[in-house]
């Protein structure tokens, strides 16, 4: 017989919602597995990564949206709160929305990592689990240590997380599978790391 250790959890949704909503501006504030997380205030670079993704889309892509801030009630039963660097959505999806909104119809999360210690458990393991099972059919993950991008797809509602995934290196052409539908030239990104 096989003995299931009960998660913990450090707070009640609720009450993460509650510290989150007085949190100063400088911090952003995250409840995923269980667990409060703070985001790294972003950098020069984590910004440019963000804004060329933003061009790219709206090259490409003018009837989509991208969001920057915007949080989303992930994990199983919507007992988790992300703040992804960047979503997309059809044109004004999240209008009437307020700060946490249902990932319904996000298209893609994107994540760029920051250089610190919680970046290998946040973006690398909990946000893929988290944003799979909540059904968001893409995950973008620009990995400023490795120097590459991950491509999450076919969401796994069930387990969590992605059932492909496909890494490539700074410098190459990115193919952003659908409902997103558009390739990326990389080789700017080489630009943006340390």
């Amino acid at each position: 017989m096989t003995v299931m250790a009960e998660r913990t959890f450090q707070m009640s949704v609720e009450e993460f919602e509650t510290i989150a909503s007085a949190a100063p501006e400088t911090v952003t504030l995250e409840f995923i597995n269980g667990r409060i997380g703070v985001k790294k205030v972003t950098d020069g670079d984590h910004n440019t990564i963000v804004t060329w993704l933003t061009k790219r889309c709206m090259q490409f892509r003018p009837d989509l949206d991208l969001y920057t801030g915007q949080g989303l009630r992930v994990e199983t039963y919507r007992e988790g709160r992300a703040k992804p660097d960047a979503v997309i959505t059809p044109e004004a999806h999240f209008a009437g929305y307020g700060e946490w909104a249902d990932p319904s119809g996000v298209l893609m999360a994107v994540e760029v990592t920051s250089y610190d210690s919680d970046t290998d458990r946040r973006d690398r393991h909990e946000k893929p689990a988290a944003y799979g099972q909540s059904g968001i059919p893409l995950y973008l993950l620009i990995d400023r240590d490795s120097c590459t991008l991950t491509v999450h797809s076919s969401p796994d509602r069930k387990v969590g997380g992605y059932r492909d995934i496909r890494t490539a290196k700074f410098g190459e052409k990115v193919l952003l599978p659908d409902p997103i539908g558009i390739e990326l030239d990389t080789e700017i990104l080489k630009n943006y790391v340390r």
